[in-house]
């Protein structure tokens, strides 16, 4: 198979998905209308409620889910077979990601800009909103800590890219005043920022930064993954405007630069793929494809952090109810056409079989290390670019967004925080609570010692727990759908499939950590497993209440959605929506 086959194929399923079934979706089931006055405009206070232009909220969503996951599955998940994981990611893309990111962000939008564990309590009931926030938090935790642990290893492993990730951080405060303070053209602010971070790259390329051995008794990755929080925690706390959102634009333009250029070394150079479409000889002990694939590659097919993210920060930045589908089918199309690169670059970077089997002599080998490595080999054959500033680029790519998603994720891990202060009856500020998120982050990113290898211990749950968020992010869209009586069919499908394979995959996991003594990754599977299905459970009881009540009808004229008959309001919006200021 050529690899250039795949990528035309893949890239045209996915075009076809946001120009045709993204459309269906707007207009038949979600009914996007123009003239509903978004949260972010009725709720606008310049910290969290900001309404912005569709493009750059695109590039703070996509950046934001993006993360190092839609590489490191797809990485990962060829070992089975390329074409597992490219069906997989394509139509997943189409059918289910791009639907449960933008029906995430319609129904929170729709509700002030409530967070999905808050829709969870409005829709499901109480009991449901605690165990559904167990969830939330326990994901966030994972995706925090694991990214800053690989976000320090790839500063450490490559150096060139130390540079770029910290100066695009200036980049962006630079962007952000340019933008919303000095009101320039944001073409050429776009054009000039993506510039900047490329030179940014070529200057790292030649100024690579490699810290001692020991300093102040850390060593370098725990120094690096000290940074990060910092840095993070500080990032959650500033409006959106100022850092968040502009670092994730001039991203999200720097990552389709990036994917460029690793497709169009694909068109011109034509690599065969050297991996085999069904691995008939996998490595010994390694686990069956099916459900391992769909809790594997998450991102980049269907993710339940998507919808945290989309009901956590994208929904209260909306400017119009129609940007939705741009901002939130699109978003999950780039990511889809990221894990589709890393597929590409894993199975058909490597001159040969023999040399591809070389890196993926296991299970869970590969990773980012064999995109950078089978990227960076394609881009340098394609276009000449040599191979230690092929590499650079990716792995700046790769870094760049694993940071994207830590430090959203930190804001979104502090939201809930104050969510749950307010079940305790403690209502939190945002310091507070940012303090709360970080102290917890780094007990568990040290907890295994000094070099902050403890943020990878729950990091194996993540893939079961990041899908079981998904399907109960989709039943809650169903319940709003079945009250509003419209059809439900687009949504429910893609529910059983993600939650049979995600409760199944779960339950394997669990004889896997019970077998190797893992206690702790044992407990936190069971409670994953025992608050998902309870909330599934609670989900069923609610969709089948919504089938005997009457319709449900929303006004464009509304400030907020009608609640569900009987349902006490007059604690909304949470301390997650409310203003921070």
């Amino acid at each position: 198979m050529n690899s250039l086959v795949l990528a035309i194929i893949g890239i045209a399923m996915m075009t076809c998905g946001y120009l045709i079934y993204s459309r269906f979706l707007g207009k038949k089931i979600f009914r996007l209308s123009e003239h509903y006055r978004t949260p972010a405009h009725t709720l606008n206070d310049g910290v969290d409620y900001v309404p912005t232009n569709k493009y750059v909220l695109w590039g703070h969503h996509f950046t934001s889910v993006a993360g190092a996951a839609p590489i490191v599955g797809p990485a990962v998940a060829v070992i089975w077979g390329w074409l597992p994981a490219f069906l997989w990611v394509t139509l997943g893309t189409v059918f289910i990601a791009g639907m449960h990111d933008l029906g995430a962000l319609w129904a929170s939008q729709r509700h002030r800009g409530q967070s999905i564990g808050t829709l969870s309590g409005r829709y499901i009931g109480s009991r449901g909103r605690n165990l559904f926030l167990v969830v939330i938090f326990l994901l966030l935790l994972m995706v925090v800590t694991a990214f800053a642990v690989v976000i320090s290893s790839l500063l450490v492993s490559t150096p060139t890219a130390v540079i770029p990730t910290w100066g695009a951080i200036l980049v962006a405060v630079l962007v952000g005043q340019a933008i919303y303070r000095l009101k320039w053209n944001l073409p050429i602010v776009s054009v000039v920022g993506v510039v900047a971070l490329y030179a940014l790259i070529i200057l790292g390329d030649r100024f690579p930064i490699t810290l001692p051995d020991s300093l102040f008794g850390l060593s370098p990755n725990a120094v690096w993954i000290l940074l990060l929080f910092i840095y993070g925690g500080i990032a959650s706390l500033l409006p959106v405007w100022v850092l968040l959102q502009p670092r994730d634009y001039i991203n999200g333009l720097q990552l389709f630069v990036g994917l460029g250029i690793l497709y169009l070394s694909v068109l011109i150079s034509a690599p065969a793929v050297v991996a085999p479409a069904l691995n008939a000889e996998m490595p010994a002990n390694s686990p069956s494809m099916v459900p391992l694939l769909f809790v594997t590659i998450a991102c980049g097919a269907i993710s339940g952090f998507h919808g945290t993210v989309a009901s956590g920060t994208t929904s209260k930045q909306l400017d119009k109810e129609t940007d939705a589908r741009f901002v939130g089918y699109f978003g999950a199309v780039g990511e889809g056409l990221l894990s589709l690169g890393a597929i590409i670059a894993t199975t058909a970077g490597f001159r040969s079989l023999t040399q591809w089997k070389e890196i993926y002599t296991a299970f869970n080998e590969g990773g980012v290390g064999a995109f950078v490595k089978g990227g960076g080999a394609l881009v340098n054959t394609g276009l000449g670019i040599p191979t230690s500033l092929s590499a650079t680029i990716l792995a700046t790519m790769a870094v760049l967004f694993a940071a994207t998603t830590m430090d959203t994720g930190l804001r979104l891990k502090r939201m809930v925080v104050q969510e749950i202060g307010e079940i305790m009856g403690v209502r939190l500020g945002a310091g507070v609570a940012t303090a709360i998120a970080l102290l917890i982050a780094l007990g568990l990113t040290f907890s295994a010692g000094g070099d902050g290898s403890g943020g990878m211990t729950i990091w194996p749950l993540f893939g079961t727990t990041n899908q079981l968020m998904a399907a109960l992010t989709l039943s809650i869209v169903c319940v709003i759908l079945t009250r509003l009586r419209r059809p439900i069919w687009p949504i429910v499908i893609p529910l059983l499939f993600v939650l049979i394979m995600s409760f199944w995959a779960a339950i394997l996991q669990v004889g896997q950590f019970y077998a190797a003594g893992k206690w702790l990754l044992l407990v936190l599977d069971v409670i994953i497993i025992v608050a998902a299905l309870w909330v599934s459970i609670e989900a069923i009881g609610a969709l089948r209440r919504a089938r005997r009540d009457p319709p449900t009808v929303w006004s464009d004229d509304d400030l907020d959605a009608p609640a569900p008959a009987g349902e006490d309001t007059s604690a909304e919006p949470s301390a997650a929506t409310r203003s921070e200021a």
